[in-house]
């Protein structure tokens, strides 16, 4: 089944023919190969393009071994520009070549072509791309399905989609396995094989215990405010195992490389600053964090905090995490401070979004704990508390919306005159 991203078929589009190399980036298996080879493919051949003009070559292929000479690879492209049309040249695996670094400029380098590539593992991962191609490239970030790509590929009943979802994630391939057991051992698989082995690879990790055990206490404090000292701290404490926070900074870092993982820093809104103690992490794909244990610890809860911010992200939105500070008088006519927390300040450009994931909103108490930290909000950015109910937008009388996650998260909600 083809499964349309016209958000990032959009984004080629708009880069085309700008002389800067589109690279292609994501964790492994989201559907980077599938986006260029066939969407974009497909593109470019409805807009005219002919099919000799567009010289697309997947190098981890065998056919395609003796093409991973740099050197092989420069000559064979070149002695196919016959003429001065414009020539679409989609590199996938480009990490297989050795200096493709030097191969991608000299090809960027010919006036009529427009350079596309792919890459994943050790060798291609975004603190390379950022760093080698600063000024020469257009990085273009590709995630695993959202909830909505992957309901347009499955249909049916709602809530079971949802909880396939939150179960599963949105690895494409996912889409056709069935069975618990195809899904599991599918996830596990590549977690073991791909992203850790990447990982260990890359950055020469020697204890492959203790990235796997730092892997753990991430996975089980998804949403959860903390440190790298906090996390020594649980490490200690539930492993029975010294590591310093430095070491643990490190390691996240390069899980935050391979995108695994991704954080949203708190910050505060009347201050309108950050506050650099703490932040919360959360898995690029739900699935992939699932199978790291072993499916033992799905809480739908903080499973739908993190698929929030994952679609606030694929939306292109700057996430933190808010903090309001307010001065209380209690009882006894004391004056306290509190602080209370938003769980995500999304922003774009001029737009700002105050977000609230709330499981349910079915008690007086619970309604107000969750609209309280937003009520305390001093500006006029809109409010929003995401509920798992099924729930189309509604206002209530503070102009606070409540809508339910499933209808957040298959609709563009965001240019709707209802939010």
């Amino acid at each position: 089944m083809l499964i349309e991203r016209p958000y990032y078929l959009n984004k080629l589009i708009r880069n085309k023919h700008n002389k800067l190399i589109k690279i292609v980036t994501g964790i492994r298996r989201c559907g980077k190969s599938f986006l260029l080879n066939t969407i974009f493919y497909n593109h470019l051949i409805l807009c005219g393009v002919e099919k000799n003009h567009i010289l697309s070559y997947s190098l981890d292929e065998l056919e395609n071994i003796n093409l991973l000479d740099p050197i092989r690879l420069l000559q064979e492209i070149k002695n196919k520009l016959v003429d001065e049309e414009m020539y679409y040249i989609i590199l996938d695996e480009i990490q297989m070549v050795p200096q493709f670094e030097k191969l991608l400029t000299s090809l960027n380098h010919i006036a009529n072509t427009d350079v596309y590539v792919t890459g994943s593992n050790s060798k291609f991962l975004s603190s390379d791309i950022i760093t080698e191609f600063r000024g020469r490239g257009d990085e273009i970030r590709v995630h695993p399905l959202s909830f909505s790509e992957y309901y347009s590929a499955v249909q049916g009943d709602l809530n079971k989609a949802w909880f396939e979802y939150y179960t599963y994630g949105g690895m494409p391939l996912l889409i056709n396995k069935k069975e618990y057991e195809d899904k599991s051992s599918y996830l596990k698989s590549i977690y073991e094989k791909v992203y850790k082995t990447d990982i260990l690879n890359r950055f020469k990790i020697k204890d492959k215990e203790e990235l796997f055990q730092i892997l753990q206490v991430l996975s089980s404090s998804v949403g959860s405010l903390t440190n790298s000292l906090n996390l020594a701290k649980a490490f200690k404490h539930f492993h029975n195992h010294c590591i310093t926070d430095k070491t643990i900074s490190k390691y996240i870092s390069y899980l935050e490389d391979a995108f695994l993982i991704s954080d949203a820093q708190r910050y505060n809104i009347k201050g309108k600053k950050y506050i650099r103690a703490t932040k919360k992490f959360y898995f690029e794909d739900v699935g992939i964090r699932n199978a790291m244990l072993n499916f033992r610890q799905n809480e739908e809860n903080h499973l739908m905090e993190n698929i929030i911010y994952n679609e606030l992200k694929i939306q292109g939105f700057n996430v933190d995490v808010g903090v309001v500070e307010k001065v209380e008088t209690t009882k006894d006519k004391k004056k306290v401070r509190k602080k209370f927390e938003i769980d995500f300040v999304a922003s774009k450009a001029d737009d700002c979004y105050y977000i609230q994931s709330a499981l349910h909103l079915n008690t007086p108490e619970k309604y107000e704990q969750e609209l309280k930290s937003l009520l305390n909000i001093p500006d006029h950015f809109k409010k929003i508390v995401i509920v798992k109910d099924y729930m189309p937008p509604t206002k209530n009388p503070d102009g606070i919306t409540i809508i339910g996650i499933t209808n957040f998260l298959l609709k563009s909600l965001f240019n709707s005159e209802k939010m």
